[in-house]
């Protein structure tokens, strides 16, 4: 696990929006490109998290900016139609801020277990 903090400028980011988060995990499996990151974010949402191309390339953007992924040169020898293709990668901080974000979810499962919220889930 990380030792990073993570910057004031970044915390109001928490919690994360669907977008970020499903953009952010998907790139913890390693670099992918627009499309890859698409498809993937709607996997492991099991279909509830469907990022059209607006949502995904404007969260890309955002998450570029605040250097939570960076672009890569892509993969090995690329063809033509993989040249144009972008790839992107977590950096340290973005697989600090996933990390933060899926601490604070477990600490919440944990509470409503607790709280027993949901039936047959008390420890």
């Amino acid at each position: 696990m990380s030792t990073l903090q993570i910057p004031d400028e970044l915390q109001r980011l928490f919690p994360l929006s669907p977008a970020v988060f499903y953009v952010l995990f998907a790139l913890a499996e390693g670099q992918k490109h627009g499309y890859a990151i698409m498809q993937d974010s709607r996997r492991l949402s099991e279909e509830k998290v469907h990022l059209g191309p607006g949502t995904l390339y404007s969260t890309i953007q955002r998450l570029l900016d605040f250097d939570l992924i960076e672009e890569t040169d892509g993969r090995g020898e690329p063809s033509d139609h993989e040249n144009r293709r972008r790839y992107y990668r977590l950096t340290r901080m973005g697989r600090t801020v996933l990390a933060a974000e899926v601490r604070h979810m477990e600490s919440v499962v944990q509470l409503a277990r607790k709280q027993k919220l949901f039936p047959g889930t008390a420890e």
